[in-house]
């Protein structure tokens, strides 16, 4: 029993040998691995490519939310709004953006931000897309060739002309700017080739107002150095010749204004050189003063009125047989102190262009000769209405039939025309002068005269030798008609006998020549033969004539011939 429980205490009192396992790697290892080499991988590549921080100031924030607006150029996202502060003075904000490190070459000082949000702006509406997407800032990189710097100056609205698009900008002087503002279009020929870009007010606010306009390429090839602006801007009526006439560009120009250019007038053998940027033009108010502005020579000429000029003012238009030949540049009223009178002197400028060729406009030295011959023919000035309507008027320089003789005048130096009362005003002078005539006339005399004689003529007509008269003259006319009935019925025997006696007088001339022929010589037999051939040839003549004129006047044997 011993053995037995010595052998079991051996037993459970030893511990038996463990065997050892080798360690093995596992795959799952891979994963915190594979992990921790990308973190690593995408801080690196963060850091690489991450970019300047810049700061932007707006005048709001409208739209703009820290860590989801983007900075986009063409649709491509630069970088990303990190977060957005107000200024000290609380007036306007501070937006830092995170821009991406490839952007870094172009924040220069000439680069832009605006933030682009939904805006109407005259008849042109530009931001539709981020009434889903939310607002961005965009960016224009500018010119290359600018100074490095990560503080901007934000602008609230849209440049007019973007870095990359091609084109000149000009600027335009105007006394007025009218309804033309920012991003209102520049039309050629009805094409919109551009955009208003801004205005200058001069300083003090005294001169014209300087407007700067951008023309895409290859518009802005047309510009001549004389090339001509006008404002397109509303509706414009007017009233011609056709009638009413509505002239409205475009829908845009209407809401935000326009301004239109043309080629010029190529009046001249050379064509004026091209344009360069930023050449100044002058913004003519309307197409009509711009056509006006070819024409560079003035002459001066006035005219004394002494009847209405209501309607007439400068600019009015001066024609000559409805031809446009100039404009009034003043009216003033004229007294005369020491007399007690009053007219009107109106001021002109004639252009000679409008008339005159290129040949003659280089000779004008005889303009006063021929302006003197003009008014020596009877040219005088009045007053005419242009429009019915409106109640415009304008000056005509027309001719007058039998006019006095008059010498052209000068005060200092410039002709004085004659005038004369013209249209309605000449039309009631003339109808004064023949009421004054008229009004002289001793028309109650005449009256009383013709009175007198309508009741003697009265009185002769119911005498009876007025009615013996008429009896008598009527018993003559019958016995006129009955005579002249007969010496038809006579005559007729006589016309008939006519053509035999002419006939028998030829053939008894044609013997007597036969007779005449067979004898010859300077004999006394053979002269009278021949005197009596010829007095039985104008016997003859004088038959044929006779019944001629019978045939046709048979009543001339009582009447006589008519001469």
């Amino acid at each position: 029993m011993s053995d037995h429980n010595d052998y079991s205490s051996n037993r459970f009192d030893e511990p038996a040998e463990a065997g050892t396992r080798r360690t093995r790697f596992s795959i799952i290892w891979l994963i915190p691995v594979i992990a921790v080499a990308i973190a690593g991988w995408l801080a690196w590549r963060s850091y690489i490519d991450r970019g300047p921080e810049i700061t932007v100031t707006f005048d709001t924030a409208s739209g703009l939310t820290a860590g989801q607006t983007q900075v986009k150029n063409k649709a491509v996202t630069l970088g990303t709004v990190q977060d957005i502060d107000l200024t000290p003075d609380m007036r306007r904000v501070i937006v830092h953006i995170r821009m991406n490190a490839d952007a870094s070459n172009i924040l220069t000082d000439r680069t832009r931000f605006w933030v682009v949000r939904p805006r109407i702006n005259g008849a042109s509406i530009t931001g539709l897309e981020t009434l889903l997407s939310g607002a961005y800032i965009a960016i224009d990189p500018g010119e290359s060739g600018g100074r490095y710097q990560t503080s901007f100056t934000g602008l609230e609205t849209a440049p007019g002309v973007r870095s990359d698009q091609p084109g000149s900008t000009f600027m335009l002087v105007t006394p007025t700017l009218g309804s033309i503002g920012e991003g209102a279009p520049v039309f050629f020929r009805d094409v919109s080739v551009g955009e208003v870009l801004g205005h200058t007010m001069p300083p003090g606010g005294e001169g014209p107002i300087l407007v700067q306009v951008f023309v895409k390429s290859p518009y802005d090839h047309y510009l001549r150095t004389d090339t001509r602006f006008w404002n397109v801007s509303g509706v414009q009526v007017g009233f011609g010749a056709g009638g009413l006439k509505v002239q409205l560009t475009s829908l845009q120009a209407l809401f935000s204004g326009g301004v239109a250019f043309g080629l010029p007038e190529r009046r001249r053998a050379v064509d004026a050189p091209r344009a360069p940027a930023n050449s100044v033009f002058r913004l003519y108010a309307s197409q009509s003063d711009a056509d006006n502005a070819r024409y560079h020579q003035r002459q001066k000429i006035a005219t004394y009125l002494d009847n209405s000029v209501k309607g007439l003012a400068p600019g009015a238009q001066v024609a000559m047989y409805g031809i446009p030949v100039g404009s009034v540049t003043g009216v003033k009223l004229d007294i005369n102190q020491k007399e007690a009178s009053a007219r009107v002197r109106v001021d002109m400028e004639i252009e000679p262009e409008r008339v005159f060729d290129e040949q003659h406009l280089q000779d004008l030295s005889k303009y006063d000769g021929l302006l003197a011959g003009l008014v020596a023919h009877g040219m005088r000035a009045s007053v005419e209405s242009a429009s019915f309507l409106t109640g415009e008027s304008m000056i005509g320089l027309q001719f007058v039939k039998n006019a006095k003789p008059v010498f052209l005048t000068y005060e200092d130096g410039i002709p004085i025309v004659p005038s004369q009362p013209g249209g309605f005003d000449g039309i009631m002078a003339s109808a004064a002068t023949t009421m004054d005539k008229v009004a002289a006339m001793p028309l109650t005399q005449i009256g009383e005269h013709l009175n007198d004689l309508l009741a003697h003529t009265d009185k002769r007509i119911d005498s009876p030798e007025v009615k013996q008269s008429l009896t008598a003259l009527r018993d003559s006319l019958r016995h006129m008609s009955t005579l002249t009935q007969h010496a038809d019925e006579g005559m007729k025997p006589l016309m008939k006998r006519l053509p035999e006696m002419s006939a028998a007088l030829q053939g008894t001339l044609q013997n007597a020549q036969t007779v005449l022929a067979s004898y010859g010589g300077d004999t006394d037999f053979h002269r009278d033969l021949e005197g009596m051939v010829v007095q039985l040839g104008e016997a003859a003549r004088s038959i044929r004539f006779l019944t001629d004129y019978l045939n046709r006047h048979p009543s001339a044997l009582i009447t006589g011939r008519h001469s």
